[in-house]
């Protein structure tokens, strides 16, 4: 197809045959996304967004990334993607229909949007796949600038592995030191603050990040001057710069219709960036973005005529079109004939990626047809012709086949002619919904061995002199066994490193085991819990400690766009085990004593909770999930660090099971469902309850919000007292409800109680300031003696008469 000439382009790098392939390559991107946005508009497709007008700039850039090498990018690199072969024009297709055969859409297997990329990096086993051996990119998330802060973890992996090479051979040799973290992102979404976040965190740690940044000079329709300082990424970045004795950045900047300039300006900043472990920024200016932002506005609409004209002129596939009659390199005749290659390429991919979407279901389709046939043939419904609507239809969904064979269920249940034809449509209705639920709600969470859930208990064991120390000390010699165990566990947070946390749970850890593994961080939250993203994938079992729970919402972004879905989003195919350690719930005033658990409940379903009662019990869990590679949020209780606990003899060994509630006192009258510290309530009150009428409450500690309760244990205590309370301290309607759901909708506890259900939590504002704000924000001991004491009431009043 691409001539065999050798002989060299102009600017003494580039290859006729390497030039000619390039054009190829980004001639067939432009009619992807040309075929692509014609798809949405004749409604073959819902939406779809593009990275046409980024073409020249993407293979340049491509050019320098090596196997072992990592991406973060944005929804606009498929250009990137194609030149390293790791898109297909058919799977680009598969994208925009949703297809979710994993073998044609391997990237989202039809749960995310088009142009949103991933690549495998654990195999089905849950071991780390020879990660060097592959280009890798993470998966893409649509949120804007949401990219940026993982970038930060793989760029450290590399870092980390370079300046301790004994720690390589425990990371199976995924990372050698060598590899650069390649980041994309479109101009307006710097002016999100986790891209500055990034830069400035990425300075300071000195670590082999690249980023190309394409300015269009539009962010959507807001032009460039209302976005960013001097209307220039670059110039706003100046003060990032590096000099003589100095950390910092990199800036270089380059056109972005300019073939060889980018080739060169990208070689020159990725190989500096690769061998001085120097942060660069590419500042790609002067791009074009021709078809607008996406399928759902047009760019007409808001860019002037003469911004339009310039647009055509100096739009990357045309300039490069330019460049290579200009110089000789080739000639019209030979352009054209890659063009018709390309635009046959592109058509073709089109075709076969719809005929696989829509032969996706010809097998349910023609299951239902007979049964339809028989139902016709005794009625006068006939359903084949309305069903022939629906098989007809310009975007023929599993939707539209499900909701029809539901609605005939309706229409014909009451017929007795038509009871063996309903049965077999019964049937039908079942097999499609359990096939649909494999494609659209499968792989929340690991579920093979290296699943969480599949870690056995492991009790904790002590001697007759086992002495009582503060919680923190048992953490701190937890963490050292974990440190000493698994050489890929690294920590990084606000004061972890030196000081070795503001509770003293790492206390010794970075002078034991060195900078690189145990580290400070500043003040940046979203950017922790990046670092913590882009190592997990690396292969390294981060811990990421976010200093107090309340401050956990300025990375809520992160947890919640893209570690909490990342399993989902790639069905399985990738996984980052990143443990998030954090402390709160009780202790002094608005933002050290919060417990936002409904939005966390909310927001993080793919990560697993845990809520412990003690530091015995925190350690316990960082214990089982290190054995596994499910994400993970562990909220320790402040409270608990100066409270006298007995050491364990086995630390690091034992192991506190997931899902599985403890009872802390057994009773028969009223079941108290509760976590953290609001278990030391319930344990006074139940002690208090029983002195006072000899009221017997059953303790239950859930110990993890998510995953709850699976094998249904307060279902069995309310069989026996027949009433239940669920206390905490998030605000009414939010973690107690979410338990009250769990145990009486999915466990069907309510056939079981004599009297209301209730819930305890805190007030609706924010907890007070001190002592006496704490005990009148949130439950305590003497509101939950109250509330059991009306239960009790409500069910025998001259038992109890009213206090």
């Amino acid at each position: 197809m691409i001539l065999e000439k050798t002989e060299l382009a102009t600017n003494k790098q580039i290859s006729t045959k390497e030039a000619l392939e390039d054009y190829y390559i980004a001639y067939l991107s432009r009619q992807l996304s040309v075929l692509g946005r014609r798809e949405v508009h004749n409604g073959r497709a819902h939406f779809g967004i593009f990275g046409d007008g980024k073409e020249v700039a993407q293979i340049a850039y491509a050019k320098t990334f090596k196997k072992g090498d990592w991406r973060s990018g944005y929804y606009r690199d498929q250009t990137f993607m194609l030149a390293l072969d790791l898109l297909q024009p058919e799977e680009f297709f598969a994208m925009i229909y949703g297809d979710t055969d994993t073998e044609i859409n391997p990237s989202t297997a039809g749960r995310n949007f088009n142009n949103h990329f991933s690549t495998p990096n654990i195999n089905e086993k849950g071991e780390i796949k020879n990660l060097t051996e592959q280009y890798n990119s993470a998966s893409d998330i649509s949120s804007t600038g949401g990219q940026m802060p993982r970038l930060l973890g793989m760029a450290q992996a590399s870092k980390i592995a370079r300046q301790r090479p004994d720690l390589i051979q425990s990371l199976n040799n995924n990372v050698t030191g060598n590899e650069v973290a390649f980041g994309s992102i479109g101009d307006a979404s710097t002016s999100e603050g986790i891209f500055f976040e990034t830069i400035n965190a990425a300075g300071v740690m000195q670590v082999p990040l690249a980023v190309a940044i394409y300015d269009d000079g539009f962010g959507i329709s807001v032009p460039i001057e209302l976005q960013t300082t001097k209307s220039s990424i670059s110039e706003a970045l100046k003060g990032f710069e590096k000099e003589k004795g100095t950390n910092g950045i990199k800036i270089l900047k380059c056109k972005g219709w300019d073939y060889p300039g980018l080739i060169k300006t990208f070689k020159e900043g990725i190989d500096f960036c690769r061998k001085t472990h120097t942060p660069v920024v590419f500042h790609i200016y002067e791009v074009t973005q021709p078809q607008g932002h996406s399928t759902s506005g047009s760019h007409e609409r808001y860019k002037t005529k003469e911004r339009l004209a310039w647009e055509n002129e100096y739009d990357s596939v045309n300039q490069m079109r330019k460049w290579l009659l200009d110089s000789g390199i080739a000639d019209a005749d030979m352009l054209e004939e890659l063009e018709k290659s390309a635009k046959k390429r592109a058509k073709d991919a089109k075709n076969k990626a719809w005929k696989n979407y829509t032969d996706g279901y010809l097998k349910e389709r023609s299951e239902l047809k007979e049964i339809l046939h028989r139902i016709d043939s005794k009625t006068s419904l006939q359903n084949m012709r309305r069903f022939e609507k629906v098989t007809k239809k310009i975007f023929p969904t599993r939707r539209s086949h499900i909701s029809f064979a539901k609605r005939l269920n309706l229409e014909i249940h009451l017929n007795p002619d038509l009871q063996v034809e309903r049965k077999e449509l019964k049937a039908w209705i079942k097999r499609f919904e359990e096939r649909t639920a494999e494609f659209y709600s499968s792989s929340l969470y690991r579920i093979g061995n290296d699943s969480a859930l599949a870690i056995g208990s492991t009790p904790a064991e002590y001697k007759d002199d086992s002495p009582d120390v503060n919680g923190s000390e048992i953490v701190n010699k937890n963490f050292d066994v974990l440190f000493e165990k698994y050489p890929n566990l690294v920590t990084f947070g606000e004061d972890t490193g030196k000081l070795g946390g503001v509770n003293q749970g790492m206390k010794g850890m970075q002078a034991k085991y060195g900078i690189d593994r145990v580290s400070d961080t500043g003040i940046r939250e979203a950017t922790i819990i990046g670092q913590g993203i882009g190592l997990a994938l690396r292969g390294f079992r981060p811990i990421a400690e976010i200093q107090y729970l309340d401050y956990l919402i300025y990375a809520q972004s992160q947890l919640s766009d893209d570690l909490a879905t990342l399993q989902y989003r790639t069905k399985g195919k990738q996984a980052a085990p990143l443990i998030v350690r954090t402390r709160g719930h009780q202790l002094q005033g608005i933002w050290h004593a919060g417990s936002p658990m409904q939005m966390l409940l909310g927001s993080l379903r793919g990560m697993y909770l845990c809520v412990p009662r003690n530091l015995t019990q925190a350690a316990g869990f960082y214990n089982t999930l290190l054995e596994a590679n499910d994400p993970a949020l562990v909220i320790e209780p402040l409270k608990g660090y100066n409270v006298k606990e007995k050491l364990p003899a086995n630390p690091g060994e034992y192991k506190v099971p997931l899902g599985v509630p403890e009872i802390m006192i057994e009773g028969t009258d009223v079941t108290v469902v509760t976590y953290a510290w609001n278990v030391h309530h319930a344990v006074k009150a139940a002690k208090l309850l029983q002195d006072f009428k000899g009221i017997s409450i059953e303790v239950i500690d859930v110990q993890t919000l998510m995953p709850f309760d699976v094998n249904h244990s307060i279902l069995k205590s309310i069989k026996k007292t027949n009433k239940v309370i669920f206390m905490d301290e998030d605000v009414p309607g939010g973690a107690s409800a979410y338990m009250m759901q769990k145990v009486l909708e999915e466990q069907k506890a309510f056939d079981y109680l004599d009297t209301a259900p209730r819930t305890l939590p805190a007030r609706e504002h924010r907890p007070a300031y001190g002592i006496d704000g704490e005990y009148f924000s949130k439950p305590n001991v003497e509101r939950l003696f109250r509330n059991v004491y009306e239960m009790m009431r409500e069910v025998e009043p001259k038992r109890f008469p009213e206090l």
